[in-house]
Formats: C-alpha cells, structure tokens, sequence
C-alpha cells in the first residue's frame, strides 16, 4: 500500500514563519542590534570619526537594510493577516523606529534622524524576552505608582511648609520660600550631601535633628520600600499572565500546522522504512528475511 504524500502548504507566509521564529533568527537581530549601538557610540568620537567616518556611515546604512528586510519578513509572515501583526504593541514599537530610521541625515529633520537612529537601540528590549518582561511591569505599575507618588508628595508639602517656618530665618538659602524647601528635600530625599543641611539647623536649634531624621526614614526608606514593593507585585501579575498565556488553547490554525507537519514527518519515516531501500541495513534484513522463507 503507498503511503499518502505530504500536504503540500509550504508557502512563502509559511518559510518565512518559520525562519522569523527560529532561534539563530532573533540572535542575528539582537547581535546586529548591539554591533550598531558599537557604531553609534563611536561616532560621538571625534578622533575615530575623522578618521573611519565613512566605515562608520557604510556599517550604520548595512545595520538600517539589515532591520529593514528584518520587518518586510515579519509583515510577510503574518500575510493575508496584516491586523495580527499591528495587533502587537512591540512590533509597532518596533516599526515605528524602523520607520523613523529612514528619514534623512541632512536638513532640518538631521537632528530628528539622528536620534530615531540612537533608539534602534531601545529595540534590545523588544527582541529580548526578559526585558519585554521587566517594561511590562514598569507599565504595569503607573497606577500604582501614582498613588505612592500622591503620597510622597504630601510627605514633601507637610515638611516643605514646617521647614519653611522653623528655618527660613538661619538658613534663607535652603529654606527661604517654598519652592526651594522643596528643592532641599528633594536633595535631602537622595541623601546627596544632606547631613551640611542638618548641621546649619542644628547650630540654631540642637532639637533640629528630629526633623531631618524624621524626613529621611519616611520620605527615603518607606517610599522607596513601598516602590520596591509595588514592583515586585506587580513582576508577579505579569509573570502570572505570562503563564495564562502560554495555557491558552491553540487556534485551529496551529492545530492544522501541527497537523501538517506531524504528516509529514510521518511520511518520510515511512519512505525510510519501504521495502526496496538502498540501505545496507534493509538489504540485510531483506536478506535474512529470505533466508528465513527458504528454510521453511
């Protein structure tokens, strides 16, 4: 009995699906990625630039063809489907930086290509799935943050206002209106050189202390713990959803792939295994086989 042949579906959608999704693919980006931030960095140095300045526009011109056939393969992918692929927040991400990439590096949009090629950088984070990841959670935690931001800034206000009447008259550089007691506690809130501050207050009022100690421990180890804390929440939800995501059940499209390929990789097993093969293996056991048969 013969075998049934292969379904024939490897189009062009198809090859270029499997080779965007293949390892070596995304580790060829990410490594021409780095090698252009190398190129980039070089260029804000004057002495090299003068003298390799051409290599340097020739490498950077290679680097852009190279990301530009790299999304004409992801958009060949996902054809007759284009909306899957503007669907994904990264990969517009990611064309949007190609797009601005290719304007002009003369005129007065010079400056503006300049930078759209310094954030071809940025991409590391949308080939790299842990970066991807880590952004999710930053993202992720705007809401929260802007509580805990809403916080800090009645902390800030409270010791603003009570720094202003208790030291405006000792030390009217740090404290003479609101605005710069908040600049001070700003600084004072980075521990940036915070104790000079304490010690102007302190040769005044000995009591002064409370009031910077009380500061630091609220407003830079409780926030930044309470910070700490929402990140790591919300790295939890996100990696929660990561998993949910990997437990969604295939389209039917994934299914017929599979399928597909589960035929054939079963018809070339059993092309292997049909009688007449040249291998010496099966001659062998052809031929005991017939060895067999005549002693019966």
């Amino acid at each position: 009995m013969t075998p049934p042949g292969p379904i024939k579906n490897d189009t062009l959608p198809k090859k270029t699906q499997r080779v965007v999704a293949s390892d070596w693919f995304s580790h060829a980006i990410i490594a021409v990625i780095v090698f252009n931030a190398a190129i980039i960095g070089l260029d804000t140095w004057p002495a090299f630039a003068a003298l390799h300045g051409g290599w340097l526009q020739f490498a950077n011109e290679v680097c852009l063809g190279i990301f530009v056939l790299e999304m004409l393969l992801k958009l060949t992918a996902h054809y007759p489907r284009m909306q899957r692929f503007f669907a994904n927040g990264w990969n517009l991400f990611d064309f949007a930086i190609i797009l601005f990439s290719l304007l002009p590096e003369n005129g007065e949009l010079a400056t503006v290509a300049r930078l759209a090629r310094l954030l071809r950088v940025m991409r590391l984070i949308s080939t790299m799935p842990e970066l991807r990841l880590i952004v999710a959670t930053l993202v992720r935690s705007i809401p929260s943050m802007a509580n805990v931001l809403l916080l800090l800034s009645v902390i800030f206000y409270i010791y603003g206002v009570a720094g202003y009447h208790l030291f405006h008259e000792i030390d009217p550089t740090h404290w003479r209106n609101l605005g710069i007691s908040l600049l001070s506690l700003f600084r004072i809130v980075t521990l940036e050189d915070w104790t000079d501050i304490m010690y102007n207050a302190m040769a005044h009022y000995p009591w002064a202390w409370l009031f910077f100690v009380s500061f630091v421990v609220t407003g830079t180890f409780v926030i930044i713990n309470l910070f700490i804390a929402v990140m790591l929440n919300n790295l939890e939800h996100v990696k929660q959803e990561r998993l949910q995501d990997l437990r969604t059940p295939p389209t039917v499209d994934e299914l017929v792939r599979e399928l597909r390929r589960t035929q054939d990789a079963l018809h070339r097993l059993i092309h292997r295994l049909e009688p007449g093969s040249d291998r010496p293996s099966d001659r062998r056991q052809g031929g005991g086989e017939g060895l067999g048969a005549t002693k019966l």
